[in-house]
């Protein structure tokens, strides 16, 4: 993995950068390995899956088996589908490290190329090309792992639990009717809250009203969603020509807008937020204000926070800008602009 801080381009750093690139290719390697590895244990995962869930199917067709032994065969169950779950959350990091190697080495190979060839120049382009994709490779990766921790502790878990909750009210049925009833009006209960907790997920992961209806009705939508999520008193102000713009400008701006939300409910301890969004004729411009705690802006650029930084390499990208105006106590105001095409 590349790690140090790329420089322009000199004799020294070419040994250096052929070092990393040495280095960079090796980890590949390792990876390529432990993936052809993990697939190999997949396999047998799932066939051992598939295996206790026939012997599950068998021990449901016996009406005589002893619940007991039911709960032993669902917890068998249970296990295997967790560590097959496991297992194709380890390949999926596993091939996003692969992809994220491969890139690297393709910038290091360009690096080397450019100082034995053309000099500083050509390195100076692939450092800039080094960096974006550094960034967007982080925060993506740290966005799948926040999203695998919820799915894993709520509907995943969830949905375990349903299948046994189901199979006592079934056995209950003949034997004690009223308490089958109150088993089932609470597996109701729980299939109706981890349903919304699912529907949420999928809003996050890729609402479907940017596609059809575009950026304001889902701005306005999601915006409700998270007061009542978080019980933060939020309000959205929409001026100028609202109409719909570039598909990757509207997912620019929404994602941007997730993520200072999220700061926001998670850091700034506020109970009131304010977001306005303007649409010019040449010129979108998106400000998150809230009246939370604040904070230094200089330990911005020293912290780990990707979202922030991301959204700053996004918007200057695009020709825009990005501003942070806070302190410690007095809240914070947050605002980028985006170029829109005439």
């Amino acid at each position: 993995m590349v790690n140090k801080e790329l420089e322009t381009a000199s004799p020294d750093s070419a040994v250096d950068y052929q070092a990393e690139l040495d280095e960079t290719r090796r980890s590949l390697r390792e990876v390529t390995l432990m993936m052809e590895q993990s697939q190999g244990e997949l396999s047998k995962i799932t066939q051992r899956n598939a295996a206790i869930t026939a012997h599950l199917q068998q021990a449901q067709r016996q009406s005589q088996i002893p619940v007991e032994e039911l709960r032993m065969a669902y917890d068998s169950a249970l296990d295997a589908q967790q560590r097959l779950f496991v297992m194709r959350g380890q390949l999926e990091k596993l091939q996003n490290d692969k992809n994220h190697l491969e890139k690297m080495k393709s910038i290091l190979e360009n690096i080397v190329s450019g100082i034995e060839g053309e000099g500083s120049k050509a390195s100076a382009a692939a450092k800039g090309q080094f960096a974006g994709i550094e960034m967007i490779v982080n925060a993506q990766e740290a966005e799948r792992q926040r999203l695998s921790r919820q799915m894993h502790d709520g509907p995943a878990q969830a949905l375990s639990n349903f299948i046994l909750q189901t199979e006592i009210a079934m056995r209950l049925l003949d034997v004690d009717p009223a308490q089958a009833k109150d088993e089932l009006s609470s597996l109701k209960s729980s299939a109706m809250g981890t349903f919304q907790k699912v529907r949420n997920f999928i809003f996050e992961l890729r609402p479907m009203m940017l596609d059809d209806l575009g950026l304001i009705p889902t701005i306005r939508k999601y915006v409700d969603a998270f007061k009542e999520q978080t019980g933060l008193d939020v309000n959205v102000n929409v001026t100028g020509n609202e109409r719909r713009l570039e598909a990757y400008i509207e997912v620019m701006i929404f994602r941007a807008l997730q993520e200072l939300l999220g700061n926001a409910a998670r850091h700034s301890q506020a109970n009131l937020i304010k977001v306005h969004v303007d649409l010019g004729n040449d010129l979108a411009r998106v400000t998150v204000d809230d009246n939370g705690k604040g904070f230094d802006p200089e330990t911005v650029q020293q912290s780990n926070n990707l979202g922030l930084k991301l959204i700053r390499e996004r918007a200057e990208m695009l020709g825009g800008t990005f501003e942070i105006d806070t302190s410690i106590g007095k809240g914070t105001r947050i605002a980028f602009t985006v170029p829109l095409e005439s």
